[in-house]
């Protein structure tokens, strides 16, 4: 199957690199040559990690990279392809720009995917003239770790377009969820919820971050706490959902000024060096700054 990612990021990458490494050729799409030659190295460095500790051979690494190519000509991506994922940043209008274009220079067999994390699928099928192939296809982050893909189903998506979706996440030897299209879906819905308390106990002076998260961590066996997670995903894009949310299901999921503060701060994670914990190399080295300073 030929699958075109759009969206040479750290998601978009992921979904590159889990296709290919499940027998999909690939095409892995961005808007800058730079974006693409990043994204194909990271995977590059992503595979060989795994050879290293002994995850995948030499050999299934070379015939993933082999199944990869990268463009940044959208035509070139999709036109062949029975599968577009869009993996772009989290905006509406962006993203149903993402789908009008794909739509016209595909056919009407080729599926259109969204990896949004919360968006509705529904409004960005809209702008289609078929807009029963459109599906949401949700990874977490990492891709190449993280077991779960959900399957977000719109209002228009049609019984065949599920079905093939249901069959791709498969093949990826990942487990599915089907849910149905409404705000947050069911994962970042909870995940929000939990995040946004996670910040407010340690605005009230709770506890610190690290034991908050260890609390969850070993206490309830999630693979990493609130406030670290929130961290590897980005907390501009942890408010940019949180007031998405607020905005569909009410007040409960108003952000604390102190998220605010820390997203105009530029702290804004891993990504940056600083969000909730400090970082370095990629490795969590300490928490950022005082806790439970502020009482709103």
């Amino acid at each position: 199957m030929q699958v075109a990612v759009l969206g040479a990021g750290s998601m978009g990458h992921g979904i590159a690199q889990v296709s290919a490494m499940a027998g999909h050729d690939v095409v892995l799409r961005d808007i800058e040559a730079e974006f693409v030659e990043d994204g194909l190295e990271e995977i590059h460095t992503t595979l060989q990690g795994g050879v290293d500790r002994d995850k995948i051979t030499a050999a299934e690494m070379d015939a993933a990279l082999e199944r990869i190519d990268g463009t940044t000509d959208l035509e070139a991506a999709v036109t062949d392809a029975d599968l577009v994922i869009e993996a772009v940043p989290e905006d509406m209008d962006l993203k149903q720009d993402v789908f009008a274009d794909v739509e016209a220079t595909t056919d009407e067999e080729t599926v259109i995917a969204s990896n949004t994390s919360s968006l509705s699928v529904t409004e960005m099928a809209s702008v289609l003239d078929h807009p029963e192939r459109a599906i949401g296809l949700h990874f977490f982050n990492p891709p190449h770790l993280m077991d779960l893909v959900e399957i977000v189903v719109a209002e228009q998506t049609d019984e065949r377009t599920e079905t093939f979706a249901v069959d791709y996440v498969k093949k990826l030897d990942k487990a599915d969820v089907i849910v149905r299209d409404t705000a947050g879906f069911a994962s970042s819905r909870l995940g929000i919820a939990l995040g946004l308390e996670a910040i407010r106990m340690v605005d009230h002076g709770v506890a610190s971050p690290a034991d908050i998260d260890t609390s969850m961590s070993i206490g309830y066996a999630h693979p990493m706490g609130p406030l670290e997670l929130t961290d590897h995903v980005g907390l501009d894009v942890r408010l940019q959902i949180a007031e998405y949310l607020r905005k569909e299901l009410g007040e409960r999921f108003k952000p604390p000024q102190s998220l605010r503060r820390k997203v105009r701060a530029g702290k804004l994670g891993k990504k940056t060096g600083e969000g909730y914990y400090v970082w370095e190399d990629g490795n969590r080295v300490g928490m950022s700054g005082e806790w439970g300073e502020d009482d709103e």
